[in-house]
């Protein structure tokens, strides 16, 4: 089981990156707990969403957009590679700008400079590959383990409310208000680009599983797949524990306070007199793994998107000198980085069927599934899952062109 865990863990950082820290803490101190059950249903949309996306690559030995360019037509592919390219950029700068704020909050320094440094740090993480890509792995479960003893952390310095905190998981609660904020929230968790990156990350354990035989080939595949089944469930549960922190900290700590919270800085520099210099340091700190190693994810997935759909080699090294422009941009015109950043992940949420529909049509192909084909209950889970994910999406249109509608 140990050879097995990694993928769905690197993928995890997507669940828990700077734009989950935008969301979070936007949601918790401008309407307390009334958006946790949006965390709650958003892991699980992702616990099927990222199985089905490892189920893909172990099935076929080929990667999503792969795929998409073997069974779509040119056009199709071409307009999927376009929106999977937006999806890219909005998720490298809100990365990006989460990890140079970090640096920022926890050492006082310019944030354009915070900005070059946080390039290096990732260029250098990308090198760890070199030696291997499960120490490459081994790095970035070391971020999500470190991201979540800060949280632990924080819970410990709060006092939340929790038999509202239960309440709000459990009875959804949504209005004109919230509906922005909810929308980004899900593109936050939900994240489309690690669709494309998962179904990438299971290729080296198929390749050291690899067997002359059929019949050991066949079984592999299962075994493969039950492994990655049980590395999802770990990964993604313990992404959603560490969003409802997020959530809850702000909740108890600003919301109950009747804080307003405009800017990372004021929640840093908020939380010291709340709930001491520990708890202010931990923030920043979570703040800064998260965005280095979620960079480094989102720059894996880019180089995945653009080979896997144009059929090129591309150095992710280029990809990420390339990535890094937009928000060298943005901290240069000195725009609201915490606002960017939501805006960015409702960027997500409406990419998000771009992804997701192409790959439950191919995963639904017996032609192209083999016996792993989704069976029916696992096909009408998936369109429900669609379904809801577009009307929020077209919810949020209706909202943002005047329309009104109640809790």
């Amino acid at each position: 089981m140990w050879r097995y865990f990694g993928p769905a863990f690197v993928a995890s950082v997507a669940y828990i990156d700077p734009g989950n820290f935008a969301t979070n803490i936007e949601g918790g101190t401008r309407f307390g707990y009334s958006l946790l059950w949006i965390l709650l249903w958003s892991n699980a949309m992702a616990i099927l969403i990222q199985y089905l996306a490892a189920k893909l690559g172990i099935a076929t030995g080929k990667t999503l957009p792969q795929n998409c360019r073997a069974h779509f037509s040119r056009p199709v592919t071409i307009g999927l590679w376009v929106a999977a390219e937006v999806t890219a950029v909005a998720t490298d700068l809100a990365e990006f700008l989460g990890a140079a704020v970090g640096f920022y909050l926890l050492f006082g320094i310019n944030l354009f400079l915070a900005a070059l440094i946080t390039a290096v740090l990732v260029f250098l993480m990308l090198a760890v590959e070199l030696y291997g890509f499960r120490r490459l792995e081994q790095l970035i479960m070391g971020f999500v383990f470190a991201i979540a003893g800060c949280y632990a952390i924080e819970m410990f310095r709060i006092t939340p409310d929790w038999k509202s905190i239960a309440y709000h998981v459990a009875v959804p609660e949504i209005n004109s208000k919230s509906i922005l904020v909810a929308v980004s929230m899900l593109g936050a968790t939900v994240m489309p680009h690690v669709i494309y990156l998962h179904s990438a990350l299971v290729q080296a354990r198929k390749k050291e599983d690899s067997f002359a035989c059929p019949t050991s080939q066949w079984l592999s595949k299962f075994r493969h797949l039950k492994y990655e089944l049980i590395d999802v469930l770990v990964a993604m549960n313990g992404a959603w524990l560490v969003n409802s922190a997020m959530i809850i900290m702000a909740a108890a700590a600003f919301y109950k306070s009747g804080f307003e919270v405009s800017s990372w800085e004021q929640a840093h520099r908020t939380l010291e007199p709340l709930l001491g210099h520990l708890s202010a340091t931990a923030f920043a700190l979570a703040l800064l793994l998260s965005g280095l190693s979620s960079s480094t994810v989102g720059t894996m997935a880019g180089q995945v998107i653009i080979e896997g759909f144009l059929d090129i080699k591309f150095s992710v090294f280029l990809r990420r000198f390339l990535t890094i422009i937009p928000a060298l941009v943005v901290i240069g015109l000195k725009l609201d980085p915490l606002r960017i950043l939501i805006l960015s992940q409702v960027a997500l949420s409406f990419t998000l069927p771009f992804a997701l529909v192409p790959l439950i049509l191919l995963t639904r192909r017996a032609s192209v599934m083999g016996d792993l084909v989704n069976g029916r209950r696992t096909n009408t889970l998936a369109y429900i899952i669609a379904g809801v994910i577009i009307a929020l999406n077209l919810l949020l249109i209706y909202q943002q062109l005047g329309g009104e509608f109640g809790a």
